[in-house]
């Protein structure tokens, strides 16, 4: 990459997408701190419905954080090719992991590590190989773009899925499934990615002079946003209040930027520019991720470490590489009734 007389603005835009990464990975950590102490105290937890974080300082300072680490983002694009700064959001996966280590005694055992380091290489291997979106510098062409049939019955259908999810699916498998409530926020969030494009276009106009505070579709897209928003951080309060941080983190990145990369070629027809190198590494990027979460979910409850590697590999005196006992996973009777719901998550993914 030449930088040659943009260096400058290469490095703050590189200083801002890794404070961001820092920012976010953080946020998850204090909003988890939040609702264990409201939890200890007695208070109806988030899982259950419950709302006692608002009056938590730890969790609101959480979603100062991660208000923080959106807005270094943001800004980090106007710096940085988005190339540098999209892959460089998987950071916040790596912070969270190291920051519950330390400040929340969760654990991953050397599967749950891999598993998160080919969610990331997947993740990257996607955001390298997609194509550049169309450019959209008005609000007029934001609401044509809005008005195509492709991008109609992909809102639709993030629509409905969303309500069955929550309406049906929650209550019954939210508590057994992490993947119910991080799908919630996830399809919800592609849906407030867009919305937030939208209203920094008609931002951009409002700077230039335009009148964009007259456009009802400006007044539309915040009113989306803040719905989209509320449902995200409500959800997701549930998954980190239920299960690990450094499950809930991984998990989170992959389907929401999947689910962002998705509306985005939808709504910007991005498949379009597409070349035959660009597809094979999209479909690359996706298996990887799969098989990343398959490692994070298939294998979270074996005690399995580094420091036990050399006694599963010594030989016993049947020729076992694994001495007398078998290497087994430990028995999870909750697990057992989801096996369908996660044929159905990777099927439908």
């Amino acid at each position: 990459m030449d930088i040659g007389p943009n260096r400058t603005d290469f490095y703050i835009g590189l200083s801002l997408a890794v404070s961001s990464s820092v920012f976010i990975g953080g946020s998850f950590i204090l909003k988890k701190k939040g609702l264990l102490r409201l939890a200890s105290k007695g208070f109806m937890r988030a899982g259950q419905g419950g709302y006692a974080y608002l009056k938590e300082w730890l969790w609101w300072a959480g979603l100062i954080s991660m208000g923080a680490g959106e807005a270094a983002n943001f800004a980090a694009y106007a710096f940085a090719p988005a190339t540098l700064v999209t892959p460089l959001g998987a950071m916040s996966v790596l912070v969270s992991a190291v920051l519950s280590s330390y400040f929340l005694n969760e654990r991953l055992n050397v599967h749950g590590k891999i598993g998160c380091l080919l969610c990331i290489l997947g993740s990257t291997v996607m955001v390298i190989h997609a194509p550049l979106e169309e450019e959209v510098a008005s609000l007029t062409a934001m609401a044509e773009k809005l008005k195509d049939p492709g991008f109609i019955v992909f809102a639709v259908s993030v629509v409905v899925s969303s309500l069955i999810l929550m309406f049906l699916v929650a209550p019954r498998f939210g508590h057994k499934n992490v993947l119910v409530y991080i799908l919630i926020c996830s399809v919800i969030g592609s849906l407030s990615v867009s919305c937030v494009k939208g209203l920094g276009i008609g931002i951009k106009e409002l700077f230039a002079g335009t009148a964009v505070l007259k456009e009802p579709l400006f007044w539309c897209l915040l009113i989306c946003l803040v719905i989209c928003v509320s449902i995200q951080i409500s959800y997701l309060n549930k998954a980190l209040d239920i299960y690990n941080t450094s499950i809930v983190t991984p998990i989170y990145y992959v389907f929401f930027t999947t689910s962002v990369m998705a509306c985005s070629a939808i709504l910007f027809k991005e498949w379009l520019s597409m070349t035959t190198d660009g597809a094979v590494g999209t479909v690359s990027g996706f298996l990887t991720i799969i098989l990343g979460i398959f490692l994070l979910h298939a294998f979270k409850d074996i005690t399995f470490s580094r420091d036990s590697l050399p006694l599963y590999l010594r030989k016993g005196p049947h020729g076992s590489p694994w001495s007398q006992q078998p290497y087994v996973a430990l028995y999870n009777p909750e697990s057992q009734p989801n096996s369908v719901l996660y044929l159905f998550f990777f099927i439908a993914f």
